[in-house]
């Protein structure tokens, strides 16, 4: 199970490089805890203006910290935790069904030379990336 689950990441991966796709995990709750305590920190220092003006610059300083920095998919998906990767994987076999391959280099031939279920894996990894990840992602159409 391990070398399938190893497998379907590596199609992944290689489906996600020829498309070139890079997606921007965003961190809203660090952008959120950074704001609030800057409002927290300014308020204690300042009082009211304090308080606004905190709130103003940990705002600020937080949005900074979380615009969107993209970052190719192959490598997030590398870097995922077994967990999500299993997640990954799951939703990658509704779509491959009952396909049955001998080694990657057959799993990618046959998903890459039928475009329909390219197409599919490809939607199926877009809305894992948006949904699981909360990324916001970009690639090229072909």
């Amino acid at each position: 199970m391990s070398h399938q689950i190893d497998d379907v990441m590596a199609l992944c991966c290689k489906i996600s490089e020829s498309r070139q796709i890079k997606a921007a995990v965003r961190n809203s709750a660090k952008g959120a805890a950074v704001a609030g305590g800057g409002a927290f920190v300014g308020g204690l220092l300042g009082g009211p203006p304090g308080l606004f003006i905190g709130s103003a610059l940990g705002g600020a300083v937080g949005w900074w910290m979380t615009s969107d920095k993209f970052h190719p998919l192959h490598q997030i998906i590398m870097e995922m935790p077994r967990q999500q990767k299993r997640k990954l994987y799951s939703e990658v076999m509704a779509v491959l069904g009952k396909l049955d391959w001998v080694d990657l280099a057959q799993l990618i031939f046959l998903v890459m030379g039928n475009s329909s279920l390219q197409m599919r894996v490809l939607t199926t990894l877009i809305s894992f990336a948006t949904k699981e990840l909360g990324a916001k992602v970009e690639y090229v159409q072909k």
